[in-house]
């Protein structure tokens, strides 16, 4: 879009808005922001807005607090839910400190870094179009959350069976307002599942755009009287909810993936892309799952997957080629899940296929089989590799891998594992409902 300040200054006035949400995000992916009145956008737009840094998780300690908000003015947005009267707009901000130098912990920082190393290579562009699938559940009396739902319906369906249909429609209807162009939204297979597809843009701007889309599940499935979660496995012995990441580089303008005359016309750049992303697998998976209970999906099936293999069309396997080619060639892996600090989780996956690419890395054989019909033997013949089993399998998978350590710099990577590992051991203390019907009676 290209606003400058001047547009935004105009655009406040204009639209009458009267309230600024200053936006960032935390290592842990939690969206946090500073509202500011429209009397102070001038200053907003000229990077004089400071917060307490100190008192957000894995930033600074206190006595280097103060720290600087500076807006992407192309992130400018109004929340279309909100009143017409008394309007409120968004401005999407880097952390800077106040010496005017970025703050290594800012997540969208870490995710520059890795854009402009692509860039280097001659890349000019790098795309992500995620598939967001999340869980819409019924509120009690008091307006607290539960994992009931009046839903019926399954894979596609609609109306009347799929109550939270309008829901979805509404978050459709109001992410298009801002900006959004939503490829599909349909109900998936558990009960009371959703997922909504947005067309694929530039990284940056896609890892903005899936911390929008969460805002708005959550905002309007609260208007009516739903509570929306991102959580990976809510519910035992159903689909978990998981976020496809299809992603494709861009070189002399066109897809850097497609190669008419390539095997399943692919480029060599896809295949050592893909290579990457198989090699790193382990080391990133802290990241693009990275909640205790995001092994519970990963480890349940239901489509799931849990092995390094790639595919063409196999959607058992952990990275697959959807069919379409020439400018829309896309490489699919399918373990992230929504929960994730998309821009650490994208920075970390751009890197480890950049590292195949620069390596000239070859993927090994496809897996055309289902991966969730092979016995371990089978699977062991084929050196399948299993990702990680848990939350501190995988932290532990993470610091060994020094690309993706070097990727979040020594303050995000010892802030996340510390964060991480004390998540780990409160659930490693707890004593759960399972365990208590287990064995209360029993012993």
């Amino acid at each position: 879009m290209g606003y400058t300040r001047e547009d935004i200054i105009r655009m406040v006035e204009e639209e009458e808005i009267e309230f600024i949400r200053m936006q960032f995000v935390d290592i842990f992916g939690q969206l946090k922001n500073v509202a500011i009145t429209a009397s102070q956008i001038e200053k907003a737009v000229n990077n004089q807005i400071m917060f307490d840094g100190s008192s957000i998780e894995g930033f600074t300690r206190i006595n280097e607090s103060d720290q600087c908000l500076y807006p992407d003015l192309d992130t400018f947005a109004i929340f279309p839910w909100r009143p017409a009267q008394g309007k409120v707009a968004r401005l999407i901000c880097d952390v800077y400190n106040p010496d005017g130098t970025p703050f290594v912990g800012d997540p969208r920082g870490v995710l520059r870094r890795v854009i402009r190393r692509a860039q280097d290579m001659g890349f000019e562009a790098f795309n992500i179009g995620p598939e967001l699938e999340f869980f819409l559940f019924e509120t009690d009396e008091y307006g607290h959350a539960t994992t009931t739902t009046r839903d019926e319906a399954g894979y596609f369906d609609l109306g009347p069976l799929d109550h939270g249909e309008s829901t979805r429609r509404e978050v459709c209807m109001n992410l298009e307002a801002m900006g959004f162009e939503i490829e599909a939204s349909h109900h998936e297979c558990a009960v009371g599942q959703h997922e909504i597809d947005f067309r694929y843009v530039n990284a940056m701007d896609g890892a903005d755009k899936i911390m929008t889309l969460k805002l708005a599940v959550k905002t309007l499935a609260q208007k009516n009287g739903l509570h929306a979660t991102f959580m990976p496995k809510p519910i035992y012995n159903v689909a978990g909810s998981g976020m496809h990441l299809n992603m494709s580089l861009v070189k002399d303008g066109k897809n850097a993936f497609f190669d008419e005359n390539g095997v399943r016309q692919l480029s060599q750049t896809a295949y050592a892309f893909i290579a990457g992303l198989l090699e790193h697998a382990k080391g990133f998976t802290a990241l693009t799952n990275p909640l205790v209970n995001s092994y519970k999906r990963l480890s349940a099936g239901y489509e799931a997957p849990r092995y390094k293999a790639w595919s063409a069309s196999n959607r058992s396997t952990l990275i697959r080629i959807p069919a379409v080619r020439g400018q829309t060639t896309r490489v699919e892996l399918r373990s992230p899940d929504p929960s994730c600090n998309p821009y650490l989780a994208v920075a970390a996956c751009l890197a480890a296929g950049l590292d195949g690419i620069a390596r000239g890395l070859t993927p090994p054989p496809e897996i055309t089989d289902n991966v969730y019909d092979m016995n371990d033997s089978d699977r062991a013949a084929r050196n399948l590799e299993a990702l990680p089993e848990t939350l501190k399998d995988a932290l532990e998978e993470m610091e060994r891998d020094t690309l993706v350590m070097d990727v979040l710099g020594e303050h995000v990577a010892r802030h996340y594992i510390k964060g991480k590992m004390k998540e780990w051991t409160e659930y490693q203390t707890r004593v759960s409902s399972w365990e208590v019907e287990k064995y209360l009676v029993t012993y």
